[in-house]
């Protein structure tokens, strides 16, 4: 009888998880399906969204862009050319605490260009901050700086640069990129983009994207011309070597490119924090 009972007693515990297993597995493919749905219909309305033509990209209202190379002490004697590509430690904390002050928050490329192009959503008060040159103190000091307002950077990198003495890391650079940053294209070696011909288009503009994206795991499609300077021959190859946008200085952008001519401004080391401020907002003329 007790052997009879014991039988019975596994069946049923057998049934019972042969029937939590269907549901399991029936709730799977429904969450399954749920999602494959939102995707298409994500897609499907990426799909549907109109593209703004240059005109309209053109006249839409500019987001500041700061540009940033080095994060150091200045040394004596130090020239004053020397001194408008570099900012303190000091200085550069206390302009990130402004803008967070100020309510700014950061966007990255992705967001910009959809902004640009599809007309996407930004912040009330957006702000790009961008780094050219991949020297080590833009993570281990910029970057630690960011952090503690939640703020995110686009860090422009010459290829070359990688693994050398007082630049970044490939570890750094992954890093970056897994914290949510974006980590972009500055060519291979940092030779004026007005000077290319021949093979240094795959030299400066392909192959530098793909090391990129074989070090982050993702898409580097946004382009920054060393010095800023560019010329109309270098558009179509950007746009062959698959960079949706690019971006100059504060020159004068081009009303038919104006994708491939976004504006940044550099902060130099002689501003204060109000200076600052204030050059931004003439600068892009911000209200």
């Amino acid at each position: 009888m007790k052997t009879v009972v014991f039988i019975a007693f596994c069946v049923s515990i057998l049934a019972a998880c042969n029937s939590a297993t269907a549901t399991k597995d029936k709730d799977q493919k429904t969450k399954s399906a749920a999602t494959m749905k939102a995707d298409s219909t994500s897609s499907n309305a990426e799909m549907n969204t109109p593209v703004a033509d240059a005109a309209t990209v053109f006249a839409k209202r500019q987001v500041p862009v700061l540009c940033y190379h080095h994060i150091r002490d200045p040394k004596p004697g130090q020239s004053e050319t020397l001194k408008s590509y570099s900012v303190s430690p000091a200085q550069f904390a206390q302009q990130m605490k402004a803008l967070k002050d100020s309510g700014y928050e950061t966007i990255l490329p992705n967001q910009l260009y959809n902004y640009l192009v599809h007309g996407g959503p930004l912040p009330a008060k957006p702000v790009m901050l961008t780094f050219d040159d991949t020297d080590e103190e833009q993570f281990s000091i910029g970057y630690q700086e960011m952090k503690k307002y939640g703020f995110k950077g686009v860090f422009f990198i010459m290829t070359i640069s990688i693994n050398r003495p007082r630049y970044m890391t490939k570890e750094q650079l992954k890093q970056l990129a897994d914290d949510g940053n974006a980590v972009e294209s500055h060519t291979w070696d940092h030779h004026m983009v007005t000077k290319y011909q021949g093979e240094d288009w795959e030299k400066q503009f392909v192959k530098p994207r793909k090391t990129i994206e074989d070090i982050t795991g993702k898409p580097a499609t946004y382009f920054a011309y060393p010095y800023g300077l560019w010329n109309a021959a270098a558009i179509p190859q950007l746009k062959k070597a698959g960079f949706k946008m690019a971006f100059i200085l504060s020159t004068k952008r081009d009303s038919t490119e104006p994708l491939y001519t976004v504006r940044r401004m550099i902060v130099p080391g002689q501003w204060s924090v109000t200076g600052m401020m204030k050059a931004m907002k003439q600068t892009f003329h911000l209200d």
